[in-house]
């Protein structure tokens, strides 16, 4: 039996990284690790809102989400964050070896980054694994990257594209490809492992302050992101287990 709790219509898993990783491994399908300013793009984005709550492990990526349901629920929710998740990842596709991995990338200065991450760290990428993605519309389909895993048939599909796309994208992937392997939806993670980032220490992603350490180093990218976390303490008084309703348009007369 998997633990997770409910928040916001959305069940996280609540056991160690190392169970998820298996997990996911294991038994394939979509993994996500929605972030704490992703959670008012539930009201709003129809696509991605059924990508989050079709995914076969939802993980608590948001050290905010996490305290605050603690504060007014009074109960714990294990915190994994995406970048502890793709670090446990990663240690164990290398100790596997020859699994074979496919990555989406957003553009090809990270691409080339991650070639050249995975000589200095010994882990074997191929470049014709890897696909940047196009900048996607609200609604994400794309038979250019369904048709390259097919060619390939990796073992693990990882998506690093960042939050929305991603999701939307990894969804669409799940439902269109003739197999089912892991797709990891890992977003700015990889950029921090990398190099294409500056590196978030372990310290500060455990004490949940990674977005801290984000803000600094990209203020002009991550001020106007973190403004929609303002929205998450409220969904949590006001819907707490239960899903929140889509936003209602006005539109004028």
């Amino acid at each position: 039996m998997i633990s997770s709790r409910q928040i916001l219509g959305i069940q996280f898993f609540n056991g160690d990284v190392d169970e998820a990783v298996a997990l996911v491994s294991q038994h394939g399908g979509l993994l996500v690790a929605p972030s704490g300013t992703c959670f008012a793009r539930l009201r709003e984005d129809e696509p991605y809102r059924r990508a989050i709550l079709e995914a076969d492990l939802a993980i608590a990526d948001s050290g905010l989400m996490v305290m605050l349901w603690c504060l007014l629920r009074r109960e714990n929710v294990q915190r994994i964050s995406g970048l502890k998740y793709l670090k446990h990842l990663l240690g164990r596709l290398k100790g596997e070896g020859s699994r074979e991995i496919f990555w989406v990338l957003p553009n090809e200065r990270a691409q080339q980054k991650l070639l050249d991450w995975s000589r200095r760290e010994t882990f074997s990428i191929r470049r014709e694994n890897s696909y940047i993605a196009p900048r996607y519309g609200s609604e994400v389909t794309d038979r250019n990257v369904v048709a390259q895993i097919e060619q390939h048939r990796p073992a693990h599909v990882i998506i690093a594209i960042g939050s929305g796309a991603q999701e939307k994208l990894g969804h669409y992937l799940r439902e269109n490809l003739s197999y089912r392997p892991p797709i990891h939806c890992i977003g700015a993670a990889l950029g921090f492992v990398i190099g294409e980032q500056a590196a978030i220490p372990d310290w500060a992603d455990r004490l949940y302050l990674g977005w801290l350490w984000r803000l600094v180093a990209q203020p002009r990218v991550f001020v106007p992101r973190l403004s929609r976390g303002f929205e998450l303490p409220w969904l949590i008084w006001k819907y707490g287990e239960k899903l929140p309703p889509m936003r209602t348009v006005v539109r004028d007369q």
